[in-house]
């Protein structure tokens, strides 16, 4: 299928990008009119975008129906202020419901049985329920458009953070398991942060990893090994020695070559299959002293 977005109605290339561009993470905004009235309305067009200064972007895009903007919008136009308050598991029902378009001045906090506290530095309230808030000023709006389903920018900086304690581990860092995050995918559809849904991969910043075009023809070109176990073994600095690889074949891997002996087809298969589960373990230099124990 091919999209070309200029000859694509509105409704339907949003639906395209939406179902394409996920998980987003939810920016539960709440703002403020010139006479003190609270809104609250969630966006998953939104991420943080630098650490400092410190910056988060969300945006409330024109409505696509009628082309008229959200309340959001008008509310930071005129006050320059938000509160970003991060939606988990928790309060994604009572978030989905703030997003019923209520008439002006419709208080969402209490439609959707949410706790409006004070903020330290900005007039809108925070979401008491939320595991952290973000208290911003608005340096920017960039209008990107002035039809029916174009953006708006909402440009904000990051002046003062609350983050609840239970969602803290032993180190005092955010443990994902506990604040329990959900994200915006296509049509109805969410995502929970938590469980089996999470894995963590080790970043390749401190090491320089050997890169996939460094991996032995063989290994590259395997049948059962996917992009992904590429990946990880391309991450290592340097390959095991050889006086470690052929330990680990006399420890580890006897039975194999004993019993495929004289089938190297199927010898090569056993151990590219067992290196694969050692992949999936994070287990990557008994993955990589299997891989090479065929060589020697």
């Amino acid at each position: 299928m091919k999209i070309n977005p200029s000859e694509t109605p509105v409704p339907k290339l949003h639906g395209y990008l939406l179902g394409a561009i996920g998980p987003r993470p939810i920016a539960f905004a709440s703002t403020m009119d010139l006479e003190g009235n609270p809104n609250l309305s969630p966006y998953s067009f939104f991420n943080i975008f630098s650490a400092n200064p410190p910056i988060a972007i969300f945006s409330p895009a024109r409505r696509g129906r009628d082309n008229t903007t959200k309340h959001t919008y008008e509310n930071v136009k005129l006050t320059h202020e938000v509160v970003i308050n991060v939606v988990n598991y928790n309060i994604v029902e009572q978030m989905s419901l703030s997003s019923t378009e209520y008439a002006q001045g419709v208080n969402e906090f209490v439609k959707a049985g949410l706790t409006p506290i004070a903020s330290e530095i900005v007039k809108p309230f925070r979401v008491k329920e939320s595991p952290v808030q973000l208290e911003c000023k608005v340096r920017e709006v960039v209008e990107l458009g002035n039809e029916g389903g174009a953006g708006n920018l909402i440009i904000c900086e990051i002046v003062m953070i609350h983050i609840d304690d239970n969602v803290l581990g032993d180190d005092g860092k955010i443990d994902q398991h506990k604040i329990d995050l959900v994200g915006r995918l296509g049509a109805n559809w969410y995502t929970r942060a938590s469980g089996n849904a999470l894995f963590e991969i080790a970043k390749p910043l401190a090491s320089l990893g050997i890169g996939v075009d460094s991996i032995p023809e063989d290994i590259r070109n395997s049948n059962i090994l996917t992009g992904n176990n590429l990946g990880q073994l391309g991450n290592i600095e340097a390959l095991p020695n050889e006086t470690d690889v052929n330990d680990f074949r006399l420890m580890e891997l006897a039975d194999i070559f004993v019993k495929f002996e004289d089938d190297s087809v199927q010898l090569e298969n056993e151990l590219h299959a067992l290196a694969k589960l050692y992949l999936e373990k994070g287990q990557v230099e008994e993955a990589w002293m299997t891989l090479l124990s065929f060589n020697n």
